[in-house]
């Protein structure tokens, strides 16, 4: 199959890209970054360089594709003026232009766990909102891939750990949490995009279900701190933190917000519904990174 990627070679399009050519697909990377090509081409893959803002280069780089991977990069969220919703939606309206203008008939886009929610999920409001345009596309068959927690994210406790010994949030303790490896995402992705589809499909993607306890336990054990606690705190103290920290408010709201939904289970009710099985990289493995980054 030909298959273009986006995401250049990220987290998940990195090793996406490596399993796929090893399945012996023909694969385009596309990058912002003229000095990623050389790393593409040396992967075996073709490079496309040029901007997701640039419908027409998307849509004669997506001509002929058999299925398209898409992703949205991170936003710049600590500009205070920031619409996040409107940011995701708008590079959503350009791969959904290009899809439909090349032709292509099969996408994977990567959303997130709590798109299923309209309201209440704070950041993953921006999924929510790109799924509904995707499901404006009647002659494309889509599937949504909504990974849980990612593994790395909880690289954002180091700095906590360092000056008060333990975690902390407005979800933790008892809270069961799904978390996920990129290279788990990848390979659902590589088994997902060549089977046939019509219409719509959601794919969760979790790699270890913990409670934050036991999450504690295991990068405590990693660095060092066998008695590591994650301790929960009120919306009002992390927001408090967020805002001293210097972080944009509307960010600081978001990620409250969101972590909140965590913490009462909302943004994995439909997860729980319809639970996957799980993948083979454990937080186990993560922590090594974790100790690494720690210790940096």
């Amino acid at each position: 199959m030909k298959i273009i990627l986006t995401g250049s070679l990220g987290h998940i399009s990195r090793p996406l890209t490596q399993e796929l050519l090893q399945k012996g697909h023909t694969v385009t990377v596309i990058s912002s970054k003229q000095e990623r090509r050389a790393e593409i081409e040396a992967l075996g893959a073709v490079a496309a360089i040029g901007s997701i803002e640039d419908v027409a280069f998307l849509t004669a780089t997506f001509i002929g594709a058999d299925a398209v991977y898409t992703m949205i990069p991170p936003p710049a969220f600590m500009d205070v003026n920031l619409d996040a919703v409107q940011y995701c939606s708008k590079i959503a309206g350009n791969y959904a232009k290009a899809v439909v203008d090349a032709g292509v008939k099969r996408v994977v886009h990567l959303s997130s766990i709590g798109a299923h929610m309209h309201e209440g999920s704070g950041l993953i409001l921006m999924h929510h909102a790109v799924e509904k345009i995707w499901n404006t596309l009647p002659n494309v068959a889509v599937t949504f891939m909504r990974p849980t927690a990612f593994h790395y994210n909880l690289l954002a406790f180091i700095g906590g750990i360092k000056s008060t010994g333990m975690m902390a949030s407005n979800y933790g303790g008892s809270d069961v949490i799904s978390w996920v490896a990129p290279a788990d995402i990848a390979t659902a992705i590589a088994d997902e995009i060549v089977l046939p589809l019509a219409g719509r499909k959601v794919r969760y993607v979790a790699s270890d279900e913990l409670t934050c306890t036991e999450v504690a336990s295991i990068l405590g054990a990693a660095i060092g701190k066998p008695d590591l606690q994650w301790m929960v705190i009120s919306d009002e103290q992390l927001l408090a933190g967020f805002t001293a920290y210097g972080m944009a408010p509307k960010l600081a709201a978001g990620l409250v917000e969101m972590n909140a939904a965590m913490h009462t289970g909302a943004l994995f009710a439909d997860y729980n519904l319809h639970r996957p099985g799980l993948g083979k990289t454990k937080l186990t493995s993560f922590a090594k990174d974790f100790a690494a980054a720690f210790n940096k």
